[in-house]
């Protein structure tokens, strides 16, 4: 993905749903697991935000079985807070929110640099910021979906079934960056590279978060 379409496109900053998916969203009604599972999983496929702040989870993870300690408790804080929010109608400010998403972008960037021991003197909890920072990424998507006016008949199982299909996504989009990770890695100028590419993933955390404080400044 280039800095050019981050740019360019305000599609990217957001839990954006396309036009026909938001049309099937508000129209249907009773119980459709498998198209929620379907939407679900597409909306985490084509989420930059996730997919950049994933990236930076498991930058420097070499382990299977690390990487797979902080996806899971990434996907328990992006699960919980997912279905509390639609469930239970608790709304949060959108733009407050994905603010917040983009600054869990700079965070992971910071900390795959090395930055806050070496300018603050301390590092925080990895394992809890990603659980934490889930919690967020979860009442990001679950504020869009609150946009919609969502049928009361099938929605417990249509929203499990979107979840679900969250966390496939997430999966499939993790096997993706894993694999090329795993041949970045053998090149004998992924150390200097890895430093540019986490200054990247920074610098795009910093315009997300921007881009949505504009929002909530312009707000009314």
């Amino acid at each position: 993905m280039s800095a050019a379409v981050l740019l360019v496109s305000p599609l990217v900053f957001a839990h954006g749903v396309a036009e026909d998916d938001a049309a099937f969203i508000e129209g249907v009604s009773g119980v459709h697991l498998l198209p929620f599972l379907y939407l679900g999983a597409k909306h985490m496929v084509t989420g930059y935000d996730h997919l950049l702040f994933l990236f930076g989870v498991i930058f420097f993870l070499y382990r299977l079985k690390d990487v797979g300690v902080y996806v899971t408790l990434f996907a328990i804080g992006h699960s919980s807070t997912l279905l509390f929010g639609v469930l239970s109608s608790t709304h949060v400010n959108p733009y407050l929110v994905d603010a917040v998403i983009g600054l869990s972008v700079v965070y992971k960037a910071l900390d795959n640099l090395g930055a806050f021991p070496r300018w603050f003197g301390v590092q925080p909890n990895t394992k809890a910021a990603v659980l934490i920072f889930g919690l967020f990424h979860g009442f990001g998507l679950a504020t869009k979906l609150q946009d919609f006016k969502l049928s009361a008949d099938g929605l417990v199982p249509n929203m499990l079934a979107f979840n679900v299909g969250v966390e496939i996504g997430q999966l499939l989009a993790l096997t993706a960056i894993l694999i090329v990770m795993a041949f970045w890695r053998r090149a004998a100028a992924f150390e200097r590279q890895a430093f540019a590419a986490n200054t990247v993933l920074m610098c795009a955390g910093f315009i997300l978060t921007g881009y949505q404080l504009a929002g909530y400044l312009s707000t009314p």
